[in-house]
């Protein structure tokens, strides 16, 4: 019998955001380690990580700077780690799968097709900007595409899945890519039952509209059947709201300082008091959340003790 409880992913830092748009933002390793262990306290199952730069938070693929605090992550907590195959759209593959092949974790992200991804509008609030790369990044997002062909995501799934038995959350930003699941799936590639996660309100993606999610779920049935497990992240104010309807219909969620710097109407202090956030609306809803080792049974993961971190 499938389980029905909600499992909590927290993804602690990403690369959308940046230094000067939050104080609270982690990005040294010791701070991403802190955080997440903090959140996993709080009741996170999963932890979606990303690097960055030690010195001024630009996002990094380097798996030397991975390694600073996965190892700590996982010495501290039992939560299972998501590394990012995702990056920045301004990484090569290469660049985005190393840490993943160096670390072989339990699970990995794996954006489910090529996009464009528009963060230049957070240009539009006037700031101080502590670092020239945070606006150059920003503007970048305007003439570049996040790359997913489906030659990328076949060699991602072979290379990670087949070569390290790593499983995947299959992001989704649009209703295309749960056919382009699906053709894997057919194809035998996927293996068990799909995690995917829809994902809303990122700009050349689906729009963070109750609507949308009630349409990414009548296809992802139509699609798969019940033999899927679906979690929602939205981006910005729409991300409580939009999970919140997600955990209704039977889904699981998404937080974390890399898809909204906000706790309510203020800034979050940390990745833990959005968790704390979601946790408390999922039990007042009568709603239990799995802990990490429930979420392994449910998403049939190889365990914490065959990584390599």
């Amino acid at each position: 019998m499938k389980s029905n409880k909600v499992i909590i992913t927290c993804a602690v830092t990403g690369s959308v955001h940046t230094p000067s748009m939050s104080p609270h933002l982690p990005y040294k390793p010791e701070d991403i380690a802190a955080q997440s262990i903090e959140a996993a306290e709080a009741g996170a199952s999963i932890l979606h990580l990303h690097a960055r730069n030690p010195e001024d938070g630009r996002p990094t693929a380097d798996p030397k700077i991975f390694m600073r605090f996965l190892p700590i992550i996982k010495q501290a907590s039992n939560a299972v780690i998501n590394i990012t195959t995702g990056g920045s759209s301004v990484m090569t593959l290469e660049d985005r799968l190393a840490a993943a092949v160096a670390a072989e974790p339990e699970m990995c992200s794996l954006n489910m097709g090529s996009m464009n991804f528009g963060l230049f509008p957070m240009l539009e609030r006037p700031r101080e900007w502590q670092h020239a790369w945070e606006p150059e990044l920003l503007e970048a997002t305007r003439g570049t595409i996040f790359r997913n062909t489906f030659a990328d995501i076949e060699a991602i799934l072979r290379r990670l899945g087949e070569g390290c038995g790593t499983r995947f959350e299959f992001e989704c930003y649009d209703v295309g890519h749960l056919y382009t699941l699906a053709h894997f799936r057919d194809r035998g590639l996927i293996p068990g039952t799909p995690f995917m996660q829809f994902v809303f309100g990122v700009l050349g993606g689906i729009g963070a509209d109750p609507e949308n999610l009630m349409h990414m779920k009548r296809i992802a049935d139509k699609l798969f059947g019940d033999d899927y497990r679906f979690s929602v992240l939205a981006a910005g104010r729409k991300q409580m709201p939009m999970i919140t309807m997600a955990a209704t219909m039977g889904g699981s969620v998404r937080v974390g300082l890399e898809d909204s710097l906000f706790d309510g109407r203020e800034l979050a202090t940390s990745n833990a008091d959005q968790v704390r956030r979601i946790r408390a609306i999922l039990e007042g809803l009568s709603l239990e959340v799995a802990t990490p080792d429930e979420a392994r049974t449910m998403l049939g993961l190889k365990g914490g003790d065959r990584v390599a971190f």
